[in-house]
């Protein structure tokens, strides 16, 4: 029986035809377009009923285009990675970077994927970095990737799958999580 792998995310997941890229897994996708981070807090309880091997989670663009601070997509996305260890303990997470967008939100984007990288570990989840794949020199997408500077292209979901495989393989190579040591008190 294969792993299962469950999508959570906007319209970047939803639009991933990942069951087709990712043969050797049990593919379920959550993604929706237009979601931001409080829509993948709001449906939490559907990823922890369905109980999934691993989640990919992979949003926060949309949040920008609300006009929503770095502080507020990264406390939103710390909400899910904790809820996430906390009722699916076992679970196995790979957080995707937020791709990069018009070089006006660069820096908001590289924040919030500074923060990402960072906090993932704390609850064993794993990071993805599309950014550095995906991005210009001055922050923006690379018009290779996007035809609007902000939705992905073919070019650009190639480039996501060949980073997301090998991080997917390390991720299942590795426990699901750790849990802590006890401290004996004296």
């Amino acid at each position: 029986m294969s792993s299962s792998v469950l999508f959570i995310g906007d319209g970047f997941t939803a639009d991933g035809n990942w069951s087709d890229w990712l043969p050797e897994y049990d593919v379920r996708n959550l993604g929706a377009n237009g979601h931001t981070t409080d829509e993948v807090v709001a449906e939490l309880d559907q990823v922890v009923d369905r109980q999934p091997d691993a989640v990919v989670v992979a949003v926060g663009t949309n949040d920008l285009g609300w006009h929503r601070s770095d502080e507020y997509v990264v406390r939103n996305m710390e909400t899910v990675l904790c809820m996430l260890r906390k009722r699916l303990p076992a679970v196995r997470i790979l957080v995707v970077s937020v791709p990069p967008r018009e070089s006006e939100l660069a820096d908001t984007v590289r924040s919030i994927n500074r923060h990402l990288r960072q906090f993932a570990p704390t609850l064993h989840a794993q990071y993805l970095d599309l950014w550095t794949r995906l991005a210009r020199p001055d922050g923006e997408i690379d018009v290779a990737y996007s035809d609007d500077r902000l939705h992905l292209n073919d070019a650009a979901y190639a480039v996501w799958v060949s980073e997301l495989k090998p991080a997917l393989e390390i991720l299942f190579q590795r426990p699901p999580s750790s849990s802590a040591i006890p401290i004996q008190q004296i």
